[in-house]
């Protein structure tokens, strides 16, 4: 099985998570969309068609509009201390739809203005800037701006689910779990049901993970959250072996949202998996054409090399690391990716590089994990299975993980154990 078939679930989820208010985007977009921001910094310029239809455009980009809105209220008041904080959210919620991380910055300047202007602390400022801390994973900060912010108004059930993001990528699982329950007692949602689930895969409870899945597939009231809901599923079911079974929750989600795209990755790696190669080929070219997030293009590229793609795959990693040194440029602290990518590529010194940064920034399974494909790509094997151990401890059903500890496992001579772990 090829490395371009095994991903790590959590690595998926944290963007779906974003989508739905979780992680990237979080938790502010939904929170701060209802204040207020704009910022004195240029902006993209707007599509002809909106200055001729304005209503066409708001329709087509409500978010680059209600920015444009706030940027010109903010013109006459630059005082309003909602109206920046609601402009930093927006330009972290654009950062995703445009998979663009410049407008990163632009909200760092927004929410620290809204800050500014009150001095004595604000909870949706404090929570926006938490947000996008998780965004840039600078998960330390994320995790203190929320516990700030929660000194300041208890009550907030986002601003709970912005803390176990954070909590989730330093490792603190039992954290996590405490702060997804607060969530869950005052906002019983798609967003905290889909937390509480990834909080007990993480931890081996696959089926209370389903459990909550199914729940928050009964509350969906949108098509991009029934969408999520059943991604989640798939994700579950691929972790545990059934490739037919992803792809059928994939093709439920994509009734209800054709253009999510976590489910057409879903759908190439479930493709893959099933040996459908001409389909998931296709699939993947479609999905970095359109969404060129490092992780994508990570995985498509070692796709394509393992079915002789060549140019394809050359392709797709020169635009990794283009798109590696734009999210770099921009506070995006790049990890698992860029050290799997080094380590996968023939570079171990460059992946050991990111791998001992991202696990000092972020000492999650996930990390510990790319920290062991790391020291196994310099020859270290004797310590890069005692890292794998340890990531795939929290009892978390992972491919990648298992595919990881199997081939240190065989190089160190230990035939059945890595027979058990690639054999899935």
């Amino acid at each position: 099985m090829t490395r371009a078939l095994l991903d790590s679930p959590a690595r998926r989820r944290r963007r779906r998570i974003g989508t739905l208010l979780l992680t990237p985007v979080g938790v502010a977009v939904a929170t701060l969309a209802a204040l207020v921001v704009g910022a004195a910094v240029q902006e993209p310029a707007a599509p002809d068609a909106a200055a001729t239809d304005p209503g066409a455009a708001a329709i087509a980009d409500p978010v680059g509009v209600r920015i444009a809105s706030l940027r010109a209220q903010l013109g006459t008041t630059p005082d309003n201390a909602d109206a920046w904080a609601e402009l930093g959210a927006l330009y972290v919620q654009e950062a995703e739809n445009a998979v663009n991380p410049a407008y990163y910055p632009k909200a760092d300047a927004a929410l620290t203005r809204s800050l500014a202007l009150r001095p004595g602390g604000d909870a949706v400022g404090l929570g926006g800037l938490a947000a996008l801390r998780v965004a840039q994973h600078r998960f330390v900060e994320s995790h203190d701006l929320a516990q700030r912010a929660l000194a300041i108004d208890a009550t907030n059930a986002t601003l709970y689910g912005t803390l176990a993001d954070a909590d989730i990528q330093l490792g603190l699982y039992d954290d996590a779990h405490n702060a997804v329950r607060q969530m869950l007692d005052r906002r019983p949602d798609v967003r905290s049901l889909a937390r509480a689930a990834y909080v007990d895969e993480l931890t081996g409870e696959v089926d209370k993970a389903r459990a909550m899945l199914t729940q928050a597939l009964g509350v969906a009231s949108t098509p991009s959250d029934v969408a999520f809901c059943h991604d989640g599923l798939a994700e579950l079911a691929f972790s545990g072996g059934e490739p037919a079974e992803a792809l059928r929750q994939i093709q439920l989600g994509t009734a209800a949202d054709a253009d999510a795209p976590d489910l057409l990755e879903g759908q190439a790696k479930a493709e893959a998996a099933l040996g459908q190669v001409e389909a998931a080929a296709a699939d993947y070219q479609r999905l970095v054409q359109g969404v060129p997030l490092p992780k994508y293009l990570r995985e498509a590229g070692e796709y394509f090399e393992s079915i002789g793609l060549t140019a394809d795959a050359h392709q797709a990693d020169e635009l990794f690391a283009t798109q590696n040194t734009l999210f770099t440029a921009n506070g995006v602290q790049l990890d698992t990716d860029p050290t799997l990518f080094y380590a996968n590529q023939g570079d171990p010194v460059q992946a050991l590089r990111y791998a001992e940064a991202g696990l000092r920034a972020r000492p999650s399974a996930e990390m510990q994990d790319a920290y062991a494909w790391a020291l196994f790509a310099n020859g270290r094997d004797v310590e890069s299975l005692a890292w794998a151990e340890k990531a795939a401890s929290t009892g978390m059903r992972n491919a990648l993980f298992s595919f990881h500890q199997g081939m240190i496992e065989n190089s160190l001579g230990r035939r059945a154990a890595a027979r058990a772990d690639l054999t899935l």
